[in-house]
């Protein structure tokens, strides 16, 4: 079933006063890496999301300021400022702002005019947990509990996280991170090869049985997206996915390899930040396994120098290697997970025309997934409650599993998705 164009106008525009805008402003976003802002007094960072363009900046004693990126008086970008004594003064007449936005320095006003304690800038709530800077942008009374995503939880060591800028909406990355029919096909050259992916029995069942057979089961969170491949006449194999509303998804291990995840921000309706998580519940990660990441390998990327803009993107025709392509190296011919599938995506346009799609069945967990994110749509305007905004709610792992025919996946499974921390992933 095609989308309708009024739908996937819902589903798509994320500024302010849009209905998928302000649903997605009831969570903690992700909005920086820590690193990004590491020393007091440092250079301040330019934020963008959901259309809305902010400065962000760390003041002397390490509170972080989130605030609209222009001075309330000549609207100079705040990111030229200077970032000292507590505050961000604007480099074009000195006014200064604290991490709440409020004007706590107006040189050219005399202070009894009381033009100063008038001024203040829109800001958000931030913390700081799992290597990520968060912002809170929706009504100040309804500010949920911090995120407790597995990933943010475990100590830094079991943890890498990046992030790449990627050309199109936010809805196409998540689509694609919650189809598992693809796997066999874009990344099959990837499988055999990645250090991060290889050396399962999963590669070979996702080579055997090419048309996964998908179901989908609701958890508090948001979906459970299980596809599930013949592995003889008893047994199915599973690889079950984790769609956590509102952008979250979790990539199910393989072997003994990290578990995955992503967060698909919006930056505006036709830009997004792809965020890469690889974590492990239970070790820390390895030399060789970090290395493999910092070196663009799985679902991570190498950039060009000093951005997070992918080396290999829209610009360079993703460095196709037709050669290989022909070769079966790469089925695409675009090296790298991440970058096959920004490739396929980013090729759909800023905004794909979802109306004329002919959707299959290995299509219905991307159906299942929009058909909740608009009936979160409706539920938020409604003021009822909303899937993944409860801390408890978040709290589940992908895995991948072999299960007896016959036995639903939700029950089957349920040992590997709703672990406790300190054990092991579940995955074949």
């Amino acid at each position: 079933m095609a989308l309708s164009r009024e739908d996937n106008e819902l589903l798509t525009r994320t500024g302010p006063g849009t209905p998928m805008g302000e649903l997605i402003r009831r969570y903690w976003v992700p909005a920086l890496l820590a690193q990004e802002l590491a020393e007091p007094d440092g250079a301040s960072v330019r934020v963008q999301l959901l259309g809305e363009r902010l400065i962000a900046f760390r003041d002397t004693t390490g509170r972080i300021g989130l605030l609209e990126e222009f001075c309330a008086h000549r609207r100079v970008s705040l990111w030229f400022g200077r970032n000292e004594e507590c505050g961000l003064r604007c480099a074009y007449h000195g006014w200064k702002y604290d991490v709440t936005g409020r004007c706590v320095d107006l040189p050219s006003e005399p202070e009894e005019s009381g033009m100063r304690t008038r001024i203040r800038l829109k800001s958000y709530p931030t913390l700081e947990r799992g290597g990520v800077i968060w912002a809170y942008m929706g009504p100040v009374e309804r500010e949920p509990e911090p995120p407790e995503l597995e990933w943010v939880l475990v100590p830094s060591e079991r943890r890498f996280v990046s992030k790449r800028l990627q050309e199109c909406n936010y809805l196409q990355a998540l689509e694609g991170g919650i189809d598992s029919s693809h796997v066999s096909f874009l990344h099959s050259g990837g499988l055999k090869r990645d250090p991060l992916l290889s050396g399962s029995k999963s590669s070979e069942y996702n080579e055997r049985d090419r048309m996964p057979v998908f179901e989908i089961e609701e958890f508090p969170g948001g979906l459970l997206i299980g596809a599930r491949r013949n592995v003889d006449q008893d047994r199915y194999y599973w690889r079950i996915t984790p769609w956590i509303a509102p952008f979250f998804t979790l990539i199910p291990p393989r072997g003994g390899h990290p578990i995955g995840g992503h967060a698909w921000v919006p930056i505006d309706d036709e830009h997004c930040w792809a965020w890469s998580i690889n974590y492990h519940p239970r070790r820390a990660l390895t030399a060789s396994e970090i290395e493999a990441m910092e070196e663009g390998a799985g679902i991570h990327v190498k950039y060009e120098p000093g951005t997070f803009v992918p080396r290999a993107n829209k610009g360079n025709d993703y460095s196709m290697d037709r050669a290989a392509q022909k070769a079966g190296l790469a089925y695409s011919g675009v090296e790298g997970i991440a970058m096959q599938d920004a490739s396929i995506q980013e090729s759909m346009g800023p905004i794909v025309d979802r109306s004329r799609e002919n959707l299959v069945s290995t299509d219905n967990g991307i159906i299942m997934t929009r058909r909740a994110l608009l009936r979160a749509l409706k539920a938020n305007r409604e003021g009822k409650p909303i899937p993944g905004l409860a801390a408890s709610s978040q709290r589940v792992r992908s895995c991948a599993i072999e299960l007896p025919k016959g036995q639903r996946f939700a029950e089957g499974a349920r040992h590997g998705l709703f672990r406790e921390l300190e054990t092991d992933p579940v995955s074949v």
